[in-house]
């Protein structure tokens, strides 16, 4: 089996389970398949001229990496960090981005059948709404929650 087909196989195992994390009160789930790893907050160096929410850039063991705050990107008011937020270091595009959040919760498996599409008029960056333990999970589409910045970063 070669090294690509082995990565394959290891991403299948990972296609119904999802990170959890929380902005203010709400529940967002992210394929933990885009997930390589999760870091407490850290000094951010600041970027001129960036969207508000582009929080800056950190250095991950030699290599830069821009930062998102998901909070901001909602629109939702800033707050202080604390110890429970969080960096998650995401791959989209070969890239790798940090999405601050609030908390991350917990790793679950969520069976197609408890995967319903969202209600009409959602955001076009909910792919899926899931029931857990009477939690309702909001699942992103990062490719579509970034799709403007993703664009920038191609140009």
């Amino acid at each position: 089996m070669t090294t690509i087909e082995k990565e394959s196989e290891q991403l299948e195992g990972l296609s119904d389970r999802y990170l959890l994390f929380n902005i203010d009160s709400t529940t967002y789930g992210l394929p933990l398949a885009l997930a390589l790893e999760i870091l407490t907050i850290q000094s951010i160096t600041r970027l001129p001229c960036v969207a508000p929410y582009i929080k800056g850039i950190v250095n991950l063991r030699g290599k830069v990496i821009p930062v998102l705050d998901i909070r901001a990107k909602l629109g939702l008011p800033e707050r202080e960090y604390d110890d429970k937020t969080c960096i998650i270091v995401v791959d989209i595009h070969d890239m790798h981005i940090g999405l601050i959040v609030d908390t991350v919760s917990e790793v679950v498996t969520v069976p197609t059948d408890q995967i319903i599409p969202p209600p009409k008029n959602s955001a076009s960056f909910v792919s899926s709404v899931s029931e857990l333990e009477n939690c309702v999970v909001l699942n992103l589409d990062f490719e579509a929650f970034f799709e403007a910045d993703l664009e920038l970063a191609r140009t």
